[in-house]
């Protein structure tokens, strides 16, 4: 019987790489020199912090971090930017989460919209992924195409296709 998983996963490596890069870019950008800003990145609570002076630097930081993922395919819903809070002196703070893995919450509509869509296929939530299984391949492809339209809030990917 043919399946397929749907998960949600940032490949973490190329997210370094991106950080990096906007790294190298504040260093070389004529309005951040001399400013005291500075990205950490936490692989393994998938978080960026920014720390920067002024709003402006944050907004830009931003789009730079949206611009790099992008370009090495991390989705933009996959960045989930936190509210900017004060830090010690005249600093600013954002933290960034990375979206990774579906939440239960998440995983209940994937299956509910699969159900409604009258298909013969099952879906199944195992941990942070939903497993699709059917008799037809077809049927599958329908459930990938449906997917792709419904708008979950975060990124979703088609792995581990078996026939």
């Amino acid at each position: 019987m043919p399946s397929f998983d749907v998960v949600s996963r940032v490949d973490m490596q190329e997210m370094d790489n991106a950080v990096n890069q906007v790294k190298k870019e504040i260093a070389t950008r004529y309005d951040f020199r001399g400013s005291k800003t500075r990205l950490d990145f936490d692989r393994k609570e998938a978080k960026v912090e920014v720390l920067t002076e002024d709003d402006m630097k944050l907004r830009a930081i931003k789009d730079m971090l949206i611009a790099k993922a992008v370009r090495r395919s991390i989705e933009a819903e996959a960045l989930v930017f936190g509210s900017p809070e004060k830090a010690g002196g005249d600093m600013l703070r954002q933290t960034v989460t990375i979206a990774h893995g579906i939440d239960v919450e998440t995983a209940r509509k994937v299956v509910k919209l699969i159900k409604d869509a009258k298909l013969k296929v099952q879906a199944a939530i195992q941990g942070d992924e939903v497993r699709v299984s059917g008799k037809k391949r077809d049927d599958l492809q329908e459930v990938i195409g449906m997917l792709k339209e419904a708008d979950l809030g975060i990124p979703l990917q088609y792995v581990n296709y078996r026939d």
